[in-house]
């Protein structure tokens, strides 16, 4: 089986343009020049509208005499009468030169830089604050282009690390210059020392991103690009946004042209309407008519009017986020991008995903459908696809569908991890059973697991135990969606479990897989969870004074926190004693052996 990343996309990574290499030479850079009227400037319009809505009369008046005057009471009309238009236009006046200085004196103050290890942002006029992050802790790069920012040829960066409010937005860049800059972000996050292509001005402290050196103050100027093929003038400005609008969302450098899933418009409607969703909103319906028929309360449909006027933009926020879905591999990592109007697209860097879920709705039965779901050590300021949280790789397809989206997630979290466990575990002299042919060495092991990860050809014995141990993993995987009982050698709940498991006691169960452990639940709402092993934190025996008696326990895998809950309950006590064992000893192996943090130091 062949690694996605690699098809036409080696590793190594061609050198930073002369734009981006201004920008990430460690000094200090401003932001794009129209970010203070995408930040501030739709506020100070909506002001204006609010004003000239009240003295829209006196408007019309000073053009149509004799036109209708400000009711009584009207505070422009109390203005106008007492003689203080004048005194109200000079503050008026005022305000705006107030609102404008402000935000072009925020923009002057707002500046970043790039280093060789952390990315900063100072920011703040009366108070100052300073953000870092260091690059060998980025969780993920985000890029999102809002509608009025891609006007403007403006795109917003946000670096994210792990914890709550960690992450480090660069609001707004030269939307050209995003994804390159992304590039070098994750080059160097990745370890690799390669070294910049020639540029023509590195800049200075008091340079910025939309300096005349990468062309930014020129399209503010109403010019454009003096980088990008286009006629000049505004028709020329405007080929370009048009171009910008019409662009594929996969950069074809970074990744394959085409993304491994193609979301149809049927399904992804399909999927919106049979989501829990619409079945709550159905028993709101039941409720309220069986409640109207009791009563004889007819005002009681009028609840209903919100709740359906709030479903409609609730379907089509979901539809819009998804349109252009795309996921596809690069050698930094996965990336994935959706939206229509706005758009955004994000990598994570190899390493970074701690969990994944496989879920199947029971509405989605029928059609085959299940969704992926991961957690991730960072929270993004935005949604992802569909419209749910940014953990959703997948929003919905069939098992072709999440094969193809765990081959693009488990070489790294898996394959690899599982031969260098078998390594360390040979070297160490465990007695578990190797996964991986005892000759491989760890250290060849390590060189593999960076080459994987950047896209690289690994040695040919290493790669073939990576793709053996990856494709063995990928078939007990998708055996684990549909089976039950010890099906696929999973070791399940016994009889007496019914007792807390009704449906689901003969589907609930856990297997080791070669450098993950596999727990499958629900029978009604069927759940794969996949844990790589480098990623456990601990592991946790938990039994109660009902399990206890009946002789059964719950093991808890922890990682970070996120929509994936790791742990499988209602097991028998000496199963689950034997599960928590090995888990927590493979994961110590496992987190010795990865080197999927570093994904390019050796590779550049």
């Amino acid at each position: 089986m062949s690694d996605p990343r690699a098809e036409g996309h080696g590793g190594g990574g061609r050198p930073a343009p002369p734009d981006v290499a201004a920008l990430t030479d460690g000094e200090w850079h401003r932001l794009h020049p129209a970010t203070p009227l995408l930040k501030g400037g739709i506020a100070l319009a909506a002001v204006l509208v609010i004003l000239f809505n009240n003295a829209r009369e006196y408007v019309v008046e000073l053009f149509v005499p004799g036109g209708r005057r400000g009711d009584e009471g009207d505070p422009f009309g109390y203005v106008v009468d007492q003689g203080w238009l004048g005194l109200l236009l000079l503050a008026v006046f005022v305000v705006i030169a107030l609102f404008v200085g402000g935000f072009w004196l925020s923009w002057r103050m707002h500046t970043f830089r790039v280093g060789d290890d952390v990315v900063e942002v100072r920011s703040g006029i009366v108070f100052r604050t300073n953000r870092r992050a260091r690059l060998d802790r980025i969780q993920g790069i985000n890029i999102q282009r809002p509608l009025l920012a891609r006007v403007f040829g403006a795109a917003k960066l946000e670096v994210n690390q792990a914890g709550q409010d960690a992450n480090v937005t660069l609001a707004y860049l030269r939307s050209a210059s995003a994804d390159d800059l992304r590039r070098e972000i994750l080059r160097r996050a990745g370890g690799a020392q390669q070294q910049h292509a020639p540029a023509a001005d590195a800049g200075s402290p008091s340079a910025d991103a939309g300096s005349p050196t990468d062309a930014d103050a020129a399209v503010a100027a109403g010019q454009p690009d003096a980088h990008a093929p286009h006629r000049q003038g505004f028709g020329g400005l405007v080929e370009q946004r048009a171009n910008e609008f019409l662009a594929p969302e996969l950069d074809p450098d970074e990744a394959p042209p085409q993304s491994v899933v193609a979301l149809s418009p049927g399904r992804l409607i399909g999927s919106t309407v049979l989501s829990g969703y619409t079945l709550f909103l159905v028993a709101v319906v039941v409720a309220i008519a069986v409640s109207v028929i009791t009563t004889g309360e007819w005002f009681l449909l009028f609840v209903l009017l919100p709740a359906v006027l709030g479903s409609g933009g609730f379907y089509v926020n979901r539809i819009t986020k998804s349109l252009r879905y795309t996921i596809a591999g690069t050698r930094d990592g996965v990336r994935i991008g959706y939206g229509l109007f706005s758009t955004s697209n994000e990598t994570l860097p190899p390493g970074r995903i701690h969990s994944v879920k496989v879920s199947q709705p029971l509405l989605w039965r029928p059609f085959g459908w299940w969704d992926v779901k991961i957690n991730r050590a960072s929270r993004s300021s935005t949604k992802g696809a569909a419209g749910q949280e940014n953990t959703t790789i997948l929003p919905v397809g069939d098992e072709d569908d999440v094969r193809r989206v765990l081959e693009l997630v488990l070489p790294e979290l898996v394959g690899v991890a599982a031969v260098g466990v078998a390594a360390e575990e040979a070297r160490a002299g465990s007695t578990a059973p190797a996964q991986a042919p005892e000759t491989v060495a760890p250290e060849t092991v390590a060189s593999a697991a960076v080459a994987s990860a950047a896209g690289e050809a690994a040695p040919p014995g290493v790669r073939d135990a990576v793709e053996a141990t990856t494709e063995h993993t990928l078939s007990l995987v998708e055996g684990g969606l549909r089976s039950s009982g010890t099906d696929g050698g999973f070791t399940v709940s016994p009889r007496r479990a019914a007792v807390l498991r009704w449906f689901s006691w003969r589907r609930n169960g856990f297997r080791s897989a070669p450098g993950a452990l596999l727990l499958r639940k629900g029978a009604i709402w069927r759940q794969l969870v996949i844990v790589p092993l480098p990623r456990v934190q601990s592991v946790g025996l938990v039994q109660g004074p009902l399990r206890r008696r009946l002789r059964l326990a719950t093991v808890h895998l922890h990682t970070v926190q996120g929509p994936i809950v790791a742990e499988i309950g209602a097991l028998d006590q000496d199963d689950a004693l034997d599960f928590f064992t090995t888990a927590a000893r493979e994961a110590v192996v496992a987190a010795r052996a990865d080197r999927t943090h570093r994904w390019s130091e050796e590779t550049s």
